[in-house]
């Protein structure tokens, strides 16, 4: 399964709307790459298991499971997770890229992408249907908990 969307980070035309730098929404992506326990719902603990100055290995636990991930960091603008397959779960990967259509308005794109196949069994089309919304919303929550981070100067 594949799933795009974008969220709308700054709209010159909405005043209620405070903007970020894309320094900013940077630092708030990287933050969500380092520490995720304030952005990911169910997840009990992270540990980064190895790093360099681009990438992170990280082990993620919800629970009894144990999930294994890469994330790489392309500085001010991608943030990608690789997660392997285990747990019963299918590899899979999110792209989180600030693209700047306009001068100051920034928006994410959030790429995914489940290694497996379409139809594969019964009732796929509805999980993935509701699998999709779940990710709008927790892309929606991201940009939220960034926001209140700025706002908290925690950023």
């Amino acid at each position: 399964m594949r799933f795009s969307h974008l969220i709308q980070i700054n709209d010159p035309l909405n005043p209620l709307i405070d903007p970020l730098s894309r320094e900013q929404l940077w630092r708030g992506l990287v933050y969500r790459a380092e520490n995720p326990l304030p952005f990911v719902l169910g997840l009990d603990d992270c540990r980064i298991v190895a790093r360099t100055e681009r990438t992170l290995r990280r082990e993620l636990h919800f629970g009894g499971l144990t999930v294994r991930d890469r994330v790489t960091l392309d500085p001010m603008h991608r943030v990608r997770y690789e997660t392997r397959a285990g747990g019963g779960l299918p590899a899979s990967s999110l792209v989180m890229t600030i693209e700047e259509p306009c001068d100051g308005e920034l928006v994410v794109r959030f790429d995914y992408e489940t290694l497996r196949r379409a139809g594969d069994a019964p009732g796929e089309e509805f999980y993935n249907a509701f699998l999709k919304k779940a990710y709008v919303e927790a892309d929606i929550d991201t940009i939220r908990t960034i926001r209140r981070l700025v706002v908290e100067n925690l950023l």
